[in-house]
């Protein structure tokens, strides 16, 4: 009797492992887990989703130009970018212009978005950072996009919303809503469509399309309200807030950003922004 107790208490651990770890990818154990798997991962992460160029090209990065093709130099914000999988679809495309800053919070997964950005790295910045709190301004981007994660954060209506808050008006939102067998193992985390639709029309957004894409995923597309008039191109830096008083950041020197109150954000070797780091130091400001 023991053993059989034994047994199935070791086999509801195993689910519950599984569950928590592999189809949750650690969501409901707190985003410092959700970032260590991803560290660990990082290095055989492409392996292991097998993306195809083609693929995305077709229905990611072509649909995605066509629909900013008003904007002359549009900026993309790559929320969850990984290791750069929009951005390498984006910058081949004959039509896309503009630049991309990706946003993460595996700072891996980062490194690994540099190494295959080599060949567009005046076009691209990427920034170690929790994507609840967006260290950019009210309106900055053209484009916004967050592909395959907001299950796996912890609070994924105010993601959105920062999303939303940092899009400007007329721009465009790009994101991914989990469906299939697994999502209903991600509670409060995965939502109908009805349910997604109207969340995004409390947000103000408009034009708002949810289409088939993938086994476990839908594509959402959805729009600000507002004309977005052409900006001339600034350096990608000027885009990021201070995380302790919301100023604007340049370059102080090569390994780190100020902002005129003297606050610092480092700058690692590989030119990651660690906001993670600038955050850590004042955690009453987060």
């Amino acid at each position: 009797m023991v053993w059989l107790v034994a047994g199935a208490g070791l086999l509801l651990l195993i689910a519950v492992l599984y569950w928590q770890l592999i189809i949750a990818e650690g969501a409901y154990l707190g985003r410092r887990v959700v970032a260590l798997l991803y560290d660990w991962s990082a290095h055989l992460y492409d392996g292991i989703k097998r993306f195809d160029t083609r693929y995305e090209r077709y229905f990611l990065a072509r649909p995605l130009v066509n629909a900013v093709f008003s904007f002359p130099n549009p900026v993309v914000l790559d929320v969850a970018t990984g290791t750069a999988r929009l951005p390498r679809a984006l910058f081949p495309e004959v039509g896309f212009r503009g630049k991309v800053i990706g946003l993460d919070l595996s700072r891996k997964m980062l490194a690994q978005a540099v190494a295959k950005t080599t060949r567009w790295e005046d076009r691209c910045l990427f920034v170690w950072d929790d994507a609840t709190t967006l260290p950019f301004p009210d309106g900055s981007f053209e484009v916004v996009t967050c592909l395959e994660a907001l299950e796996f954060m912890p609070d994924p209506q105010r993601v959105l919303a920062e999303m939303v808050r940092v899009l400007r008006p007329g721009g465009i939102l790009l994101t991914t809503n989990r469906i299939g067998r697994d999502a209903r193992w991600l509670p409060g985390r995965t939502y109908s469509a009805e349910a997604l639709e109207a969340y995004l029309r409390e947000l103000s957004l408009e034009m708002i399309q949810i289409r088939p894409w993938q086994e476990d995923y839908d594509l959402v597309w959805a729009s600000k309200p507002g004309a977005c008039e052409p900006l001339p191109p600034r350096p990608l830096v000027s885009f990021l807030c201070c995380p302790q008083c919301g100023q604007p950041l340049d370059w102080g020197d090569l390994h780190t950003l100020r902002c005129e109150a003297g606050h610092k954000v480092p700058v690692g070797h590989d030119g990651i922004v660690e906001m993670v780091r600038a955050r850590d130091r004042h955690p009453q400001r987060r």
